[in-house]
């Protein structure tokens, strides 16, 4: 399995980049048809479109201000890069100028501009939560930074990725939708809210709007049915009890691994924790 080289330029709490080997591995069975494309409906951080090699993308996320920073990046290219760069000013690490430029972005900036802040919240932010309110604002806490990391090395990387001759598109919309527009031959990753591991947990809780078992269920289903298709689907999770039996009802074959928790800024906390990658294979011969 090949190592991950790109790291994404966001900091994104559950990001996929130490587990791009395992995923390559759920990927590589299905590699059959030549033009088919990887989708991902949560994109997240983008570290799996950073570090796989398929011909075409459908990226996709309910968070329009992540694909708007994706869009402007890959539109604006230095240009935007420059503007970005100078929110990283040392005066703007302070909690009196991270909350004026947080209401900046809640309260009526342009679109480009908002994006440059989106990267400036996400890198000043705490631990690079993506957390909103019940009235769609930005409400991640100042993250008391000593120096922000601006990450130009990075989004060189990505705008470079972004502008070969591979065909990708962004999409902002439900993951259903994106995940319904597979056809015969592509790959489904999906990568989304996990469960949590206890009643008290809130390690997902930077994703606005929620994400209720009624998705997960719809997620699962919406797999089992792409798979009668000819799609693979691959998704990742928390392994728990319930998200086993989901995934298992389904048809899904599931691989049990630990991963090391990165949300926590506390080293001690980062403990090992389970999960679990379920592929839900196209049908063959032989499974009927």
């Amino acid at each position: 399995m090949a190592t991950p080289t790109t790291r994404p330029f966001l900091k994104w709490p559950g990001g996929k980049y130490r587990l791009v080997p395992e995923l390559q591995q759920a990927f590589s069975a299905s590699r059959q048809c030549a033009d088919g494309k990887l989708i991902e409906p949560f994109v997240g951080s983008a570290a799996v479109f950073l570090n796989t090699g398929f011909d075409r993308y459908l990226l996709g996320d309910t968070n329009t201000h992540l694909i708007g920073l994706y869009e402007d990046l890959r539109d604006g290219r230095e240009t935007f890069m420059d503007e970005c760069a100078a929110l990283f000013h040392p005066d703007n690490n302070t909690a009196a100028r991270y909350y004026a430029l947080r209401d900046e972005f809640n309260n009526g900036a342009g679109r480009r501009r908002r994006s440059a802040l989106f990267l400036y919240l996400n890198r000043h932010g705490y631990n690079g939560l993506c957390r909103y309110n019940s009235r769609g604002e930005f409400n991640t806490p100042f993250g008391q930074m000593i120096k922000p990391y601006f990450p130009r090395k990075e989004m060189v990387a990505f705008l470079q990725r972004v502008r070969r001759k591979q065909t990708i598109r962004f999409v902002s919309q439900g993951f259903r939708e994106t995940m319904l527009r597979a056809r015969r031959g592509d790959i489904v990753y999906c990568d989304p809210p996990y469960v949590p591991l206890s009643r008290t947990a809130s390690f997902t809780d930077y994703h606005a709007g929620g994400f209720g078992w009624q998705d997960q269920e719809m997620l699962a289903a919406t797999a089992a049915r792409l798979a009668q298709r000819g799609v693979r689907v691959v998704v990742s999770n928390h392994d728990t009890a319930a998200i086993r039996r989901l995934y298992s009802d389904y048809g899904a074959r599931l691989r049990k691994l630990n991963v090391r928790r990165s949300i926590s800024c506390n080293g001690s906390r980062r403990a090992l924790v389970g999960e679990i990658i379920a592929t839900f294979r196209e049908p063959r011969e032989h499974d009927s």
